[in-house]
C-alpha cells in the first residue's frame, strides 16, 4: 500500500474510479519524476556492446574451459568455440567507460551512463524473460513495471495517459502485450499503445460536423448509462477503465494532436535524432515523441526496438547488431543530449536493455545464443551516477560474478529513484499483498547519485 493509505484497494473498489489516475505523492523524495525505457527486444549482446572481455579474444576458437562448469543453453552451444567480440572496444569520455565501436554516437554520452554489467535473470527463453524484465516474473499475467509506476504515482497530465508504449513497427514482442499489461491491477493502469507512422493515435479527430458541445452531450449520456450499468453489477475493473477511457479519449482530442505534431521542432533537433534519414528516421521519431510526452506529464514511456526477432543474433552478430545499432545509436544519443540541454535529464530516468544478453560461445559460426546468466543494462539521468560501471561478469561474460544485479534488484532501484519503496508498493490480490519484486530485491544504492 502507499504511504498514508490504510487500504490501497479502496481505489479499485470504488464505483467512481476517476480519481485512480490522479497524481499521488511518492513514499519519499524522488530523484526522478518520469521514466523512458528503451527496450531492445531479442537480447543485445553485452560482450559485443558494453562488457569488454579480452579473454574472449585471447581464447577465441577454443572451447569453454571445463572450470566454468555446466552451462544451461537452449541449443547445445556449450561445447562450441568461444567467439571474440565482433567490434573493438575503446575507452570513452572522461570516465573511460569502454564501449564498442557498434555505438559511436552513444559513446559520446559515456559520461552520462551508469552501466550495470552484472545483471542476471532466470529464463533462457524470450517470452519468459520479456515478462520478467517487464513484470518481475517469468509468468504471464502480472502487472508491468509501467503499470506499477502509474498505480503508485498517477499522472501529471489528466489529458494524456500515464503509461505509454511504442512498439516496433516491424512486429510484436515475443510474449505480446501482457509485457505492458496491468495484470491484477485495475485495468486503467495498463499501458496505452501509440502506433508508429503518421497516425500514432487513431481517431483523434471527431467526425466532420460533430461539434464539441454535441460530442460532450453524447459522452455525458453514455457515461451516465454506463455508470448505472456498473453500479448495478458491482465494481468491474475493465468496465470502469473503459468508461474512463472514453473521457480520456475526449480530452486527448485537444492535447494529443499537438503532442504528435513535430512541425514546431527545429531542424537541429530533428537532425539530433536522425529524423529524415533512412536508417534512423523511424526510431528517432519515436525517441523524439518520448521526449515530448515526458515534457507534457506522461509518467512512463516505453519504446521497443526490434521486431518479433529483433536483436536475437543467432546466426550473425555483426549483421544483426550492425542493423539495429545503426537504427538506434544516433536516436538514443540524441535523446540523452536533448534531455540534458533542456534540463530534463536530471529528473528523467532513461533505461536501456533487453530481456537478456548473449553467450560467449559461438552459434552457427558467427552468432550467439541467449544468455540470462550475465548481461548489461544501462541507466542515465534520474538520480544515478553517470560515467560509471557497476558489477561484472566472469572472464568470458558467461555469468554475473561481482556486485550482481538481479531483475528484482533492478526494479527495486528504479522504484526507489521514483520515490517508491518496492516493499511498500503493494496491491491486495487473492489474499496476499502482491508487489513488483515479490519477496526479493534490494536497492542498488552504490549507483545512486
Amino acid at each position: 500500500m502507499l504511504a498514508g493509505e490504510t487500504n490501497r484497494t479502496l481505489h479499485a473498489g470504488s464505483v467512481d474510479a476517476a480519481p485512480a489516475m490522479a497524481a499521488r505523492p511518492p513514499h519519499f523524495a524522488a530523484r526522478a519524476k518520469r521514466v523512458i525505457y528503451l527496450f531492445m527486444h531479442g537480447g543485445p549482446s553485452h560482450v559485443d556492446l558494453f562488457d569488454p572481455k579480452p579473454d574472449l579474444s585471447q581464447y577465441a576458437g577454443q572451447p569453454l574451459p571445463t572450470s566454468f562448469g555446466q552451462v544451461m543453453t537452449r541449443r547445445k552451444v556449450a561445447s562450441n568455440p568461444l567467439l571474440p567480440p565482433v567490434r573493438p572496444f575503446r575507452p570513452r569520455g572522461e570516465s573511460g567507460i569502454e564501449i564498442s565501436d557498434f555505438l559511436p554516437q552513444l559513446s559520446s554520452c559515456a559520461d552520462e551512463l551508469c552501466v550495470l554489467r552484472g545483471c542476471h535473470g532466470d529464463s533462457v527463453n524470450h517470452p519468459q524473460s520479456v515478462y520478467q524484465m517487464n513484470t518481475g516474473t517469468v509468468l504471464m499475467g502480472k502487472p508491468s513495471l509501467g503499470s506499477w509506476v502509474s498505480y503508485g504515482l498517477g499522472t501529471e497530465n489528466r489529458n494524456l495517459p500515464a503509461f505509454v508504449v511504442m512498439p516496433d513497427p516491424g512486429g510484436g514482442v515475443k510474449g505480446g502485450p501482457p509485457a505492458w499489461g496491468n495484470g491484477f491491477l485495475p485495468a486503467t493502469y495498463q499501458g496505452t499503445t501509440v502506433r508508429p507512422g503518421e497516425s500514432p493515435i487513431l481517431h483523434l479527430h471527431p467526425p466532420e460536423g460533430l461539434t464539441g458541445q454535441r460530442q460532450r452531450r453524447i459522452l455525458d449520456f453514455a457515461s451516465e448509462r454506463n455508470r448505472e450499468h456498473l453500479a448495478a453489477r458491482g465494481f468491474d475493473s475493465e468496465l470502469s477503465a473503459r468508461i474512463d477511457a472514453y473521457e480520456l479519449a475526449f480530452r486527448m482530442q485537444s492535447a494529443a494532436p499537438e503532442l504528435v505534431d513535430l512541425s514546431g521542432e527545429t531542424q537541429d533537433t530533428l537532425d539530433l535524432y536522425g529524423i529524415g534519414e533512412t536508417a534512423t528516421n523511424e526510431f528517432g521519431t519515436r525517441c523524439l515523441l518520448a521526449r515530448r510526452m515526458i515534457e507534457r506529464g506522461v509518467r512512463f514511456v516505453q519504446l521497443y526496438s526490434g521486431d518479433t526477432v529483433g536483436w536475437d543474433a543467432h546466426k550473425d552478430v555483426a549483421q544483426n547488431h550492425g542493423r539495429y545499432c545503426r537504427a538506434t545509436d544516433r536516436p538514443v544519443a540524441g535523446l540523452l543530449k536533448d534531455l540534458r540541454r533542456r534540463g530534463l535529464l536530471d529528473e528523467t530516468l532513461v533505461i536501456w536493455g533487453g530481456e537478456f544478453g548473449r553467450m560467449p560461445m559461438s552459434e552457427q559460426g558467427k552468432g550467439r545464443d541467449h544468455n540470462p546468466w550475465g548481461y548489461s543494462v544501462w541507466m542515465a539521468g534520474g538520480g544515478v551516477k553517470g560515467g560509471m560501471t557497476y558489477g561484472s561478469t566472469d572472464a568470458v561474460g558467461l555469468r554475473a560474478a561481482e556486485n550482481k544485479v538481479h531483475v528484482h534488484d533492478l526494479h527495486a532501484t528504479i522504484l526507489h529513484l521514483l520515490g517508491l519503496d518496492h516493499e511498500a508498493l503493494t496491491y491486495f490480490h487473492n489474499g496476499r499483498d502482491e508487489r513488483l519484486t515479490d519477496v526479493a530485491g534490494r536497492v542498488v544504492t552504490e549507483v545512486l547519485a
